[in-house]
Formats: structure tokens, sequence, C-alpha cells
């Protein structure tokens, strides 16, 4: 357990994100000045309506301190390269997708750690554990921005070399993504069966609101229906590995997996039993 905490809950979302580079070019960040109106509509939807939506369903469903400081925590991650996946199954605008991921990534290691900070010390009060927001910036940093950057420069200096380590980068990322999932929820196991009912149903919640509400947002804003498809997704699915990492990062836990890991944990499971069914829709419109 100490290990995957230490060791592996780092490395794996530091291969995810490398991952992510690798997988974008130069084009993709100037692409955002050339489809002003769409990013715009897709970063409010991410970093306003996804927080709002989390903060209201936590209290909608009663749900434990540590619980709700979780769902935030959750709130707060972007989508990551499985947005772009989802966005390329669904027949969506992908390259708005990786845009849209790679500058809402970027800016993660600015917004999450006074996000954090402030949800943390909402929910839990006098139990909440200190945050420092410069310490969680500087391991954001490392751990997300630093290996995006060295990913687009692997990516620009040798593409043949980027394509062919890709796959093995996606695979080995998510072989630890599962092994951590498994070990948050068997380290908290009481604490899942004691809140599933409530917890699952405000996850799978959660997702179908702002699947639909990134769905309406896209359409009202007038935008094409590829765009829409894609501003639905990278609104509904979020990064649980990074939920997870944030956790383990503001407690400072060495030898187990905190509570506030559990949402992005339980997550990391029910996001694919909502999204899949919407995504085969989405691609047969």
């Amino acid at each position: 357990m100490d290990f995957l905490i230490n060791v592996g809950l780092p490395l794996s979302l530091a291969i995810i994100m490398l991952s992510l580079g690798i997988g974008l070019e130069i084009a993709d960040f100037r692409r955002v000045l050339t489809r002003k109106y769409a990013f715009a509509i897709g970063a409010v939807s991410q970093v306003i309506l996804l927080p709002l939506t989390a903060f209201a369903i936590a209290h909608l469903f009663g749900l434990p301190p540590q619980i709700a400081a979780g769902f935030m925590l959750l709130s707060f991650c972007p989508g990551g390269v499985t947005t772009n996946i989802l966005s390329k199954l669904a027949k969506g605008d992908v390259a708005l997708s990786v845009s849209l991921t790679a500058i809402i990534s970027l800016l993660s290691m600015l917004t999450i750690p006074v996000l954090a900070a402030w949800s943390v010390g909402y929910f839990l009060g006098e139990q909440a554990p200190e945050v420092s927001i410069t310490g969680l910036a500087i391991a954001m940093f490392l751990i997300t921005t630093l290996p995006v950057v060295i990913g687009v420069a692997i990516r620009a200096a040798a593409p043949g070399f980027a394509f062919r380590i890709d796959k093995a980068l996606s695979f080995l990322a998510t072989a630890l993504f599962v092994l951590i999932v498994l070990a948050a929820v068997a380290g908290n196991w009481r604490m899942l069966v004691d809140n599933l009912g409530t917890m699952g149903i405000g996850l799978v919640s959660l997702n179908v609101v702002l699947l639909v509400l990134g769905l309406a947002l896209g359409s009202l804003a007038g935008l094409t229906w590829q765009e829409t498809k894609t501003i639905s997704i990278e609104t509904g699915i979020q990064n649980s590995t990074l939920g997870i990492t944030l956790a383990a990062l503001i407690t400072g836990t060495t030898t187990g997996f905190s509570a506030l890991a559990l949402p992005s944990a339980v997550y990391g499971i029910t996001m694919y039993v909502v999204s899949i069914p919407v995504i085969l829709w989405y691609r047969s419109r």
C-alpha cells in the first residue's frame, strides 16, 4: 500500500500526463486562438459549471464531510486523455477536445490548489488538514504540467519515437490506475459500504447531469453537433487519477488512502457505466 501511494500514484499520474503531452502538437495550442468561442464555452463549463454542479449535488444528497470534499476534488480535475478518446469514439470534434484538454490541464496547476484548499476547509471545518497552496501548486506542476510539457517537446523533436511509445505509455498508465483504484477501494472498504448507496447515486447523478448540461450549453450556444458532443464529454468526464492523487497530497497520508480519495476511486468505475451508453448514442447520430 505504501509503495502505491508514494510511488505508484504519482508515477501513474505523471505517465498519464506524459501520454497526454505526447499526443499534443503546438498547433493544438494555437487552435485556441482560431476557435475562441467554442473553446470559451468548453472552458466555462469545465472550470465553473462543473464545480458548481458538484457542490450542489454534495449538499442535495447530504454527503458526509470527507466524501463531499472528495466530490469537490474530483470536480476540479480536467478530463485528460480519456475525453479525447471518448470524443473520437463519439464522432465529436477531436481537435476541440484536444485543445481544451491541453489548456485546462496546464491551467489546473493554478486553479486546483486554490479551489482544493477552499473546499477542504469548507466541508471539513476544524478537522481540515492544513493545505499549503504553494506546496500543492509545486506538486501539481511536477506531476501534471511538467510531464505534459516534456511530452509536447518529445512529440516536436522526435514524432516517430513519440508515436512508438504512446501506446505503451497508455497501457502502463491504465494498469497502474486499475491497481490504485482497487487499493483505494480496499483501503476504505468500510466507509465505501456505509456510503455506497448515497455516494454511488451521487456520482452517477453528477456524471449524468454534467453530460446533459454540457449538451444543453453547447446547443444553446449554437455550436455544431460535433462541437456540442465534445463539450458534453469534456464537461461530464473527469480525471479520477488526479482526484485520488490530490487527496493523497492534501492529507499527506503515507500508510493508506484517505476517504477523500474514495469518490474519485469509485468514479473511475461508474464513469464508464454512465458514459458508454451516451457515447454509443452520440456515435449513432
